[in-house]
């Protein structure tokens, strides 16, 4: 949530009693209130587009690879490195300088000279599964109005959208292991944990508990998630969901009052992380503001490895929403 007992509290530039969300928090802030024109994020679980959504910005989470990173992540093959941008366009153009690949990082994917900045973006003919829910979440109703709206947005401008669910369970448990045994690989080396986080050094007490065991069925269940969604998205050239369930919350909590703590922060992040599983390209596009001047965010889930597509879809869907200029105070 991008505050912590060393460094402070970092606040949403729309209202700053509120979480700018995390963990790329201070670059969405940042964006947001117009000290810099591009960032880069890290996504974990959500950690690029769950900012996005809460500050209002554009935020994408590149196709696994497409981006390299060295050293690589702790949290091995879950964490992506993408943009954060007011635009699509501006996204797609730092997209060009940092999606070429870096031998030191074997996953990386070969670079498409061809520039990734849409010239004419449009969603005429494209396969729009829409997913409110993923079956699974509850989603707040002023967030669920403003992308139900986006939506028919969408299909004004000539997109095919069928109301579908991709037909998979929460995989919270699945995520919770492995991004669990990621922290525990990134903190080994600290010896007392009371210098830490005390959220951060409770889930470590909990990683230690997880056996190898769990840990491969952890990976086998993720394999099948990412074979599913192949499948699902051969009908489909997008799946749109909320970015978030709900608005940003209270600024320095970790999940918003009534949580189920036994979820953790997963709870009220339901619709990010089970794409880092499946390491699809992903992307937060700004589609209005609750009641309260809270900005709301739409998902755009694209085919592996088409993050051109995801790009080019996200820019025609802000000309579609047409979403008059707004800045914080």
């Amino acid at each position: 949530m991008t505050d912590s007992p060393r460094a402070g509290i970092t606040r949403n530039p729309w209202d700053t009693t509120k979480t700018p969300g995390g963990s790329s928090g201070g670059a969405s802030a940042a964006v947001a209130a117009g000290y810099a024109p591009l960032a880069l994020g890290t996504d974990g679980g959500g950690s690029i587009r769950i900012p996005a959504g809460f500050t209002g910005i554009y935020g994408l989470k590149p196709s696994f690879g497409r981006v390299p990173a060295w050293p690589l992540s702790p949290f091995g093959t879950v964490a992506h490195v993408g943009p954060m941008t007011r635009t699509a366009r501006d996204s797609a153009l730092l997209m060009d300088v940092i999606a070429r690949p870096d031998a030191r990082d074997w996953h990386s994917l070969p670079h498409d000279p061809a520039s990734l900045v849409p010239d004419a973006p449009s969603l005429r003919g494209l396969r729009i599964a829409y997913s409110p829910t993923l079956g699974f979440a509850t989603v707040d109703p002023e967030v669920a109005a403003l992308v139900a709206t986006a939506v028919n947005r969408m299909a004004d401008a000539g997109a095919h959208v069928t109301q579908i669910d991709p037909g998979f369970d929460d995989p919270i448990e699945t995520f919770r292991t492995l991004w669990w045994a990621g922290a525990k690989a990134a903190l080994a080396h600290v010896a007392d944990r009371s210098v830490l986080d005390p959220n951060l050094a409770a889930l470590l007490d909990e990683a230690d508990h997880i056996s190898l065991d769990a840990y491969m069925a952890a990976t086998r269940a993720r394999g099948a998630l990412g074979a599913q969604m192949r499948g699902f998205m051969e009908g489909y050239d997008l799946l749109v969901t909320p970015s978030l369930p709900i608005p940003a919350f209270d600024a320095g909590l970790l999940m918003p009052p009534g949580s189920d703590a036994a979820k953790n922060w997963m709870g009220w992040t339901p619709f990010t992380y089970p794409f880092n599983l499946t390491q699809q390209p992903a992307a937060s596009v700004p589609c209005g503001f609750t009641s309260a001047g809270l900005p709301v965010g739409v998902q755009l889930v694209g085919r592996m490895f088409d993050d051109r597509g995801v790009l080019a879809a996200s820019h025609a869907v802000e000309a579609a929403l047409a979403l008059p200029p707004r800045r914080p105070v």
